[in-house]
């Protein structure tokens, strides 16, 4: 989920769903990589105000809620749509806030000068092309050449980990690879007939990144995560890949006189957080010597066998407005006082379904508690999902990921979930909205002027749980639909990584939306008894959202999860440096709040360093 600072980067920083179902005793073959072709190269200069991590923007601007301006609003530019996607992505990922620690404790700013490169990249049998994008900055070393991997978490666009692998990686003189995984902002009005070409400017004709075919709608908006008749989650893995093979071209065609620059011959880090996280893990299991290391954050990651994690979403948008009333002390937003109405109303609509039992609110709220609590979310995680419960993000993350494991087209979901961005009088969305999509949108609506249409709500009869039910059934009905919406679920089951190739999982112990029960807990132990080579961190006082720590009731009780992020990083890049530097351990982190002080580094607890005892 993401919230765009209100509710857009949220809407995408999300992640979700795996699959539970079981596999034979024979493990599956092994995913292996193919030769891609990449198709509409283009290649773009940034320096002096226009840089590669910032846009030329600085601390200021990106701590700015006033996004960059476009000349004209209807007509963007490149160099502008461009620039208002990075300040986007940034606040977005990243607490920027003063006293936060950003590019003072950990990170970097500093502008990097240097050259871009992107392209549509397609993953054998996929309808729909995925972008990737290649930073490569002046300070590049072709002597000591490295490449960091990043996928968009949640599902943002192309800059979508710019916070992440950008600020360690351009910092470091590396290059930086990334893919939006199948995802994406590259939203279609199917009133206007129009998308995004590969430059982020609308367009209603030429290569447009993408046009949902054979669509059953005429009006409202479609999306890649949703739309795409594709099931993305299920080659996250193949996604990240193809963002590596592109970085080496890009590569040899930045410094032909290196040539060839290969996966042999180039230091090559994946990392990602939340949905970004998933995809390393996912890239983990491909056959062949493409990585050296992974760096996994609050993974969105399946175990099969487990129950699916959209199991878990669609009880939460189902129970976990009552379950709040039970909880003291909720951080805020939302304010409680403006949601208790609704959460009260929300106990009684169950309460008349037979779904939770009490003959008042708080028994009932009781009750809902309880059962989320007997599905494995932790009391500390639950009251970190207040967040996404006050913006209804559950219900906009079912709708999303049930479409794209069912591969149902714009118009066809089996719920009757639409999305749209008319306006109270039925007006189609203005040309002025339409433009700052591909910059602003999360790639889940609602959020940029988009919203999440429930066709289940019309009527002076309509059921308020109707449409919650029904998306609930597509996880464990038997329905055509929800056998149809199951098996994309289990297409996108983990397997274990590759023997030998080191990685650290790092999770929040209070992440409300990906909960560590629910994914690195079980992903960790699984890939262990399978042999891999993995350093778990579990961090306590840290949730799934570092953007949040902007609001003072988050940074009061959370730390951000970016520091172990890149402290893993330089742990890992010092290994592969020296061998005689170990390997991060497993950890258990006690951090502290920061509350309105500055941020200092020994409040992050990070674990140190160790030398590998000699022989």
């Amino acid at each position: 989920m993401n919230i765009h600072r209100s509710l857009a980067p949220l809407c995408a920083a999300l992640a979700l769903l795996p699959g539970g179902i079981s596999v034979a005793d024979a493990a599956p073959p092994r995913p292996t990589a193919a030769a891609p072709v990449f198709e509409q190269w283009r290649q773009t200069v940034h320096r002096g105000n226009d840089e590669l991590l910032t846009a030329g923007l600085g601390i200021d601007a990106l701590r700015s809620a006033t996004a960059p301006a476009f000349t004209k609003p209807a007509q963007p530019t490149a160099e502008e749509t461009r620039r208002r996607a990075i300040w986007s992505s940034w606040r977005g990922i990243a607490d920027l806030t003063p006293g936060g620690g950003f590019g003072d404790v950990y990170g970097s700013l500093q502008a990097v000068p240097g050259r871009e490169f992107s392209a549509y990249a397609r993953i054998p049998g996929a309808r729909q092309p995925h972008r990737v994008l290649v930073q490569v900055p002046d300070n590049f070393d072709a002597s000591r050449r490295c490449l960091l991997v990043a996928a968009s978490s949640g599902s943002r666009g192309i800059y979508g980990a710019i916070a992440v692998a950008g600020g360690w990686g351009l910092a470091h003189g590396c290059a930086v690879a990334y893919t939006d995984k199948g995802a994406g902002s590259d939203y279609y009005d199917l009133d206007a007939r129009t998308g995004f070409q590969d430059d982020g400017t609308p367009a209603s004709q030429g290569a447009l990144a993408f046009v949902p075919a054979g669509t059953a709608a005429t009006q409202g908006i479609a999306f890649k995560h949703a739309h795409s008749g594709d099931n993305p989650e299920a080659d996250w893995g193949g996604h990240l890949l193809q963002a590596l093979q592109f970085g080496l071209q890009a590569l040899d065609r930045a410094y032909p006189e290196s040539t060839p620059f290969t996966a042999a011959n180039t230091r090559t880090l994946g990392v990602g957080v939340s949905n970004g996280g998933g995809a390393v893990l996912r890239a983990a299991e491909i056959e062949g010597d493409w990585f050296d290391a992974m760096v996994a954050g609050e993974p969105n990651v399946s175990v099969a066998g487990a129950p699916p994690l959209y199991d878990f979403v669609t009880q939460a948008a189902l129970l976990m407005p009552c379950a709040l009333l039970a909880e003291d002390d909720l951080p805020q937003p939302p304010m409680r006082a403006q949601a208790v109405p609704a959460w009260t109303q929300r106990c009684a609509t169950l309460k008349s379904a037979g779904l939770v039992q009490g003959d008042d609110t708080a028994a009932q709220a009781r009750s809902a508690r309880q059962l989320l609590l007997d599905a494995g979310l932790s009391a500390d995680a639950l009251r970190a999902g207040a967040f996404s419960t006050g913006f209804d993000l559950w219900r906009a993350i079912a709708a999303t990921y049930s479409s794209a494991y069912g591969r149902y087209g714009a118009g066809e979901h089996p719920c009757a979930y639409s999305f749209s961005a008319a306006g109270a009088d039925g007006t189609p969305a203005a040309a002025e909205m339409r433009a700052t999509w591909w910059s602003e949108g999360s790639g889940i609506p609602p959020g940029s002027g988009v919203m999440l249409v429930d066709g289940n709500a019309a009527g002076a009869e309509a059921d308020p749980l109707r449409g919650l039910n029904c998306l609930r059934a597509l996880g464990n009905g038997d329905s055509a639909d929800a056998r149809r919406v199951r098996a994309g679920i289990a297409a996108a089951t983990a397997q274990a990584p590759r023997r030998g190739l080191p990685i650290v999982v790092i999770h929040g112990l209070d992440d409300g939306l990906v909960p560590i029960s629910m994914t690195s807990d079980r992903y960790v132990p699984f890939a262990r008894k399978a042999g891999a080579q993995i350093a778990y961190w579990r961090v306590n006082h840290a949730q799934h959202f570092d953007s949040l720590l902007a609001f003072p009731e988050y940074r009061k009780r959370y730390v951000p999860l970016l520091p172990y992020m890149f402290a893993a990083l330089d742990q890992v890049w010092g290994h592969l440096e020296d061998p005689t530097q170990a390997l991060p351990k497993d950890a258990l982190i006690q951090p502290s709040p920061r509350a309105e002080a500055p941020l200092l580094r020994e409040q992050l607890s990070i674990p140190a360093i160790q030398a590998t005892p000699s022989r």
